[in-house]
């Protein structure tokens, strides 16, 4: 018997490292272009990017002759600007400055009658450098950028594999490009307390939104140069004291007690036999310290059984 082919891709944090970090700065473009042109959503939903069969997607945003829509290419590794007017343009993802990059999009805009004005500096981002100062050569690996994409689709599928079942108020999967992290949450459906933290360039109204109700938020991030490798997370809003004491799958994942979240490496999950069902586990396991611990309402969990046979209708 055949067998069954590994999907996930290998990932070197050392070797994305580079790429990410170019990629990341092209996202807050592009995602700030969403933002200002986007009425608030709780939460800052309306800021995110969210994963196409060919990369990365603003989704429509509304301007004063229609609409329009951004998209990232990890395939022909092109950036495409659509219009609801039929008008689209084109930008190679290569290679070069962040500040020719910046220029171009909003030269393109411009020239499509989509007046926009972003605030330059990076966020979320120590050391930043404003987008139209930022004049040094940065790296784009279309073959790593492209490995990385993958990853994250077999991520996202999971994700919304363990969103089916919860009942109450949840997120979609989608990218912030302030830390860089594909993430989901699910609330409780009640208030949390006032947020209290800050992050470089973010606005601390904003972080305090975003914190307003109790959640329990799992992820994947690429890394840093303090943790050299992509893993995913697990994490609650407020943490009760015993959160980080439960027991959860699989045997590979761990609490962080300086990150105050369960992590898992992704190296682990890409190695298993079976890395979906690993990390379904990881995330299914994890709420479930996050609930108990929180004494949220267990009609939030559904049993979508019963109607399965909709799906063959």
């Amino acid at each position: 018997m055949k067998a069954k082919q590994n999907l996930w891709p290998v990932l070197n944090y050392e070797s994305l490292k580079n790429t990410l970090d170019t990629v990341q700065l092209w996202t807050q473009i592009v995602g700030k272009i969403r933002m200002a042109n986007t009425p608030f959503i709780n939460h800052s939903w309306h800021v995110t990017l969210y994963l196409t069969s060919r990369g990365l997607s603003t989704g429509t945003i509304p301007f004063e002759q229609g609409s329009f829509q951004i998209d990232f290419d990890f395939i022909n590794h092109e950036l495409s600007i659509t219009l609801s007017n039929g008008s689209s343009a084109l930008i190679s993802l290569q290679s070069g400055s962040i500040s020719s990059f910046y220029n171009h999009l909003l030269s393109l805009l411009n020239e499509f009658d989509i007046n926009t004005n972003i605030h330059p500096m990076p966020s979320e981002l120590y050391h930043a450098i404003p987008f139209n100062e930022d004049h040094q050569t940065r790296v784009y690996n279309a073959e790593e950028m492209h490995s990385y994409w993958q990853a994250l689709l077999r991520i996202e599928s999971v994700m919304v594999q363990f969103r089916a079942g919860f009942n109450g108020k949840s997120s979609r999967a989608q990218l912030f490009w302030g830390a860089f992290d594909l993430s989901l949450s699910v609330f409780s459906g009640r208030r949390a307390p006032l947020f209290i933290g800050s992050e470089p360039h973010m606005p601390v109204p904003v972080m305090q939104e975003s914190y307003s109700h109790e959640q329990f938020g799992l992820g994947f991030w690429p890394g840093s140069k303090s943790f050299p490798e992509p893993l995913f997370y697990a994490s609650c809003y407020p943490t009760p004291e015993d959160f980080g004491k439960q027991s959860v799958a699989p045997a590979e994942a761990s609490y962080s007690s300086e990150m105050g979240e369960f992590i898992l490496r992704y190296a682990d999950v890409q190695q298993s036999p079976n890395p979906e069902g690993m990390l379904l586990d990881f995330f299914r396991s994890t709420y479930k310290a996050a609930a108990v611990t929180g004494n949220w309402d267990e009609d939030l969990n559904c049993d979508l059984t019963p109607l399965e046979h909709f799906a063959r209708a």
